[in-house]
C-alpha cells in the first residue's frame, strides 16, 4: 500500500503525461463553466487547491458564492467540475494528500451543475417542497433533482425573524445549460415568494 508521500508523486507524473501528451505550456484562462475540463485545467486546478491549504484557505473559501454578504440574508455556491475538484484538491491537501486518478475521473463524469442556496424564513418547514429554475435567454432550465431541509435550524436571533435556516440543493443537467450565459437562478419555497439571483456563467469556472 502506498503512503501519502508516494501516491502524490504517482498522481504528479499522471497529470504531468497527461499535459505532456495535450502539449500544454501556457497557463489556462477559464472564460466560461468548464464542461469537459481538459487536463490543463485539471492540473491548474489542483495546483490552485494545493496552494490555497498552504495558505491555510478552508476548503468552505473556495465555492463560488452567489447572493448576500450579509447575515440572515440567502446567499449560496455553485459546484462545477473544476469547482469540486478545487475543494476537493485543498481538503486532501490539508491532510497531506492528494486526489487520486480515481478521485479525479469520478469528479469529472459528474453530468450535473450542483447549487446550493441558504433561505431564511419564519417558520420550522418553511422550505420544504421547495422548487428551482435556471433562467437562460428566456429558456427555463428545470433542475434534474432538488433536495431541501424539511426543517430548518433556528438561526441567531430566534425567536426573532428570521427565526429558521434552510438549504435548498438542486442538480442541473450540463447538457441543459449554456455555460457562458447569463442566468437567473430562481427558488421557490413552499411557503409562497421567491427568491432569486443573477449569475453570469462567463466568469465561473
Amino acid at each position: 500500500m502506498m503512503s501519502g508521500a508516494e501516491s502524490r508523486r504517482v498522481q504528479n507524473r499522471l497529470l504531468r503525461s497527461l499535459l505532456v501528451v495535450a502539449g500544454v505550456s501556457l497557463p489556462i484562462v477559464s472564460h466560461a463553466i468548464e464542461i469537459q475540463p481538459t487536463p490543463e485545467h485539471i492540473q491548474a486546478t489542483v495546483e490552485r487547491g494545493r496552494a490555497a491549504a498552504a495558505q491555510g484557505v478552508s476548503p468552505d473559501q473556495l465555492h463560488t458564492w452567489f447572493g448576500s454578504h450579509e447575515d440572515l440574508a440567502p446567499r449560496g455556491f455553485i459546484m462545477t467540475k473544476l469547482g469540486s475538484l478545487l475543494v476537493m484538491a485543498n481538503h486532501l491537501s490539508l491532510r497531506a494528500l492528494s486526489p487520486t486518478e480515481q478521485d479525479i475521473e469520478q469528479v469529472m463524469a459528474n453530468g450535473n451543475l450542483l447549487v446550493n442556496v441558504v433561505l431564511y424564513g419564519d417558520r420550522v418547514n418553511f422550505a420544504a417542497d421547495s422548487y428551482v429554475v435556471l433562467e437562460q435567454a428566456g429558456r427555463t432550465v428545470k433542475p434534474a433533482s432538488v433536495r431541501f431541509d424539511a426543517r430548518g435550524d433556528r438561526t441567531s436571533v430566534w425567536p426573532q425573524q428570521p427565526a429558521y435556516r434552510a438549504k435548498v440543493i438542486a442538480q442541473f443537467p450540463y447538457a441543459d445549460i449554456d455555460p457562458r450565459a447569463k442566468t437567473t437562478l430562481s427558488v421557490f419555497p413552499s411557503s409562497g415568494g421567491q427568491v432569486s439571483f443573477e449569475l453570469d456563467f462567463a466568469h465561473i469556472e
